[in-house]
């Protein structure tokens, strides 16, 4: 036999590779997903965690807060946990309270003489942090069903006057030890989480020192208004 019919004769020989195993695609889609959400949930959080860090670890020497910070925060209860009520008896949920910076005021319906100082003090504290107020919303929790007198009704506009009861209340806030949960103003961040608590009989020029500090630090983190 030729050379040539042996070669005709000859079997051809194909070399075959193995093609990528489809049962691998999805998880690698869903791994390739998730790296992406894990990439945009820290791009949106840097700012908070950068803020947190600025306030909280990164002090500039000789700086003193003036409230005393709340370590760890403590996260607005849950409906059940804490049920809101409006003045006009309507349910309010407690997440409706979030977005905003709030300064918290507590005492019953009666309000004394230092309830009024305290809701007084909102109010123009409010106000000296000039193009900022909107991003503070004043907020007086009231821990019984006294009514409110009508002559506090027109310096409590715009402001959230909700009742709850002083058991359910105890659960997020506290005060200082010795004084009364009527002694302090509280401050909680947009997040709903308290994080500061204002001395008794405090010093106007000092709180507004730290709720300056505070805005300044965050600016991106909360927007003006509802």
């Amino acid at each position: 036999m030729s050379q040539s019919d042996t070669a005709q004769a000859a079997p051809i020989q194909l070399s075959v590779h193995s093609l990528p195993k489809a049962a691998n695609e999805p998880q690698q889609r869903t791994r390739s997903g998730r790296l992406k959400m894990l990439l945009v949930w820290a791009v949106c959080a840097a700012p908070v965690v950068a803020s947190y860090l600025t306030y909280y670890v990164i002090k500039p020497q000789g700086r003193v807060n003036y409230g005393s910070l709340i370590t760890p925060p403590k996260p607005l209860p849950a409906d059940a946990d804490m049920p809101l009520v409006d003045l006009e008896g309507r349910s309010v949920k407690a997440a409706s309270l979030k977005g905003q910076w709030l300064l918290v005021a507590v005492s019953g319906g009666a309000c004394d003489r230092q309830c009024e100082r305290q809701l007084y003090l909102q109010r123009q504290l409010r106000e000296t942090l000039g193009k900022d107020k909107d991003r503070l919303d004043r907020v007086w929790l009231v821990p019984d069903q006294v009514p409110v007198r009508s002559g506090l009704l027109e310096g409590l506009k715009n402001a959230w006057v909700l009742r709850t009861s002083e058991a359910d209340l105890q659960r997020w806030l506290a005060p200082e030890g010795g004084q009364s949960m009527a002694s302090h103003l509280y401050l909680v961040d947009p997040r709903g989480e308290w994080m500061m608590r204002f001395p008794a009989d405090a010093d106007p020029s000092r709180v507004k020192k730290d709720l300056a500090r505070l805005m300044k630090a965050n600016e991106s983190w909360d927007d003006p208004g509802r």
